[in-house]
């Protein structure tokens, strides 16, 4: 059984690669819990920033990544390279897929297909269907595939999940959450395809706190219904970038989730985002609540002068729980710390050790463990998060009409009649 640290490949090389997931595979690199990454995109100049990027650079000195395309490729794009990547990894690699949600799926089965274990940025895919296919072809080689939903990573969350299914708040019974992206996203690659034939910001955000309600109550969604509000892009093209959802649970609660890119740059937060749960317990009559105000984590500074990325602003609400580079004791460079890092680092250190189980037969035994501790999303035990894009898919473009979602030997969606 081969215990040698396992070959990335990173697949996507866009503001999620360059801000969390690529710093924290350098990171794990430098520990020495995985080898050599690649990391391949469509087009050489994607790959340009991560090379050129003077803080990676200044933060991990001696690391690097293998760009596909290479350096002496042309800037055509290369829609494909990925499979040639994928079959020029040793079996049983780990992939990252960190690409735009309506092209989750293809890349998931190819990567499969070669035998390779797999993390995805949430959502996995658009459809049950499509979830169910890959639950079923990971089934069979004994490959893991987890959802880097990383939110679940947050120990705040933890507590909350502790805490409720210990009884301490009752039964969940209503609640809102929000998380608006800075306005400076309308001017990213977000404009060439988070546009309303593809994808909306409740399946791209909004399903981060769907899964968190469900990771925390252990309840499940049963009906959805999502309002889009169109707006143009820079580039022209259409979006659903302001968002509402109410989505009902089986015990008969109620979440709203709002969505979009309508946080102004001149605000002073990254983001505005949070969540209020409110409970009663029945047999005693009380309520309770569960809130977590996450835009504003206790800390502010005010600096000399703006920083250098889109929308920041000298006065700024600092997120020191996300993701942040912070000194080293042991060395140069700098460290990421936070809940992004240690989503990153659970899900690959994961797929790696199902890699090292030995035989297929131990492997999926592994993964059954691990689909049963429902720590990890998994297609397994979060395919109530594909139902939900699904009929929130539906549901916008189809003026807010609501969807059910029903379970059993077959789940699917339908309109409610």
């Amino acid at each position: 059984m081969s215990t040698t640290p396992k070959q990335v490949c990173l697949i996507g090389g866009g503001m999620i690669s360059r801000i969390q997931v690529l710093p924290s595979l350098y990171q794990m690199q430098r520990l020495g819990m995985i080898g050599d990454i690649t990391v391949c995109a469509r087009r050489k100049s994607t790959l340009a920033p991560l090379i050129d990027d003077a803080d990676l650079k200044a933060s991990f000195p001696d690391h690097s990544f293998i760009p596909s395309p290479g350096p002496d490729d042309s800037d055509d794009s290369h829609p494909d390279l990925y499979k040639k990547v994928l079959d020029e990894l040793p079996e049983q690699s780990v992939v990252y897929i960190a690409i735009p949600d309506q092209n989750h799926y293809q890349v998931i089965c190819d990567t499969l297909d070669r035998n390779h274990h797999i993390v995805c940025v949430k959502p996995l895919v658009l459809t049950h269907e499509q979830a169910l296919d890959v639950q079923k072809r990971a089934c069979e080689r004994g490959l893991f595939v987890g959802v880097e939903y990383h939110k679940r990573y947050d120990d705040r969350n933890w507590i909350a999940r502790k805490k409720y299914r210990n009884g301490d708040f009752g039964e969940f019974k209503l609640g809102q959450a929000r998380l608006h992206e800075k306005w400076w996203y309308r001017n990213s690659n977000f404009q060439n395809w988070c546009t309303t034939d593809q994808t909306d910001f409740f399946v791209y955000i909004g399903c981060h706190y769907v899964d968190l309600v469900a990771f925390i109550t252990g309840l499940k969604p049963v009906s959805v219904s999502v309002h889009g509000i169109e707006d143009k892009f820079p580039n022209g093209n259409v979006g659903y970038l302001y968002t509402d959802a109410r989505v009902v649970w089986d015990n008969g609660a109620v979440l709203n989730v709002q969505n979009g890119i309508a946080y102004p740059n001149q605000a002073i937060g990254g983001n505005d985002q949070g969540m209020k749960l409110y409970t009663k317990d029945d047999a005693t009559g009380i309520g309770g609540f569960i809130e977590h105000v996450d835009y504003f984590r206790g800390a502010t500074y005010c600096a000399i002068a703006d920083g250098k990325d889109p929308g920041d602003t000298a006065h700024h609400i600092v997120n020191p729980d996300y993701f942040q580079m912070i000194e080293r004791s042991d060395g140069p460079g700098l460290r990421p710390v936070g809940y992004g890092y240690r989503a990153v680092e659970q899900l690959v250190n994961t797929a790696a050790r199902v890699a090292n189980a030995g035989d297929l037969a131990a492997r999926k035994v592994l993964i059954k463990e691990i689909d049963q501790a429902e720590l990890h999303a998994t297609p397994e035990n979060s395919f109530f998060n594909e139902l939900v894009v699904e009929a929130g898919r539906l549901s916008i473009l189809n003026h807010a009409k609501t969807v059910n979602i029903t379970y059993g030997d077959n789940p699917r969606v339908a309109f409610a009649e």
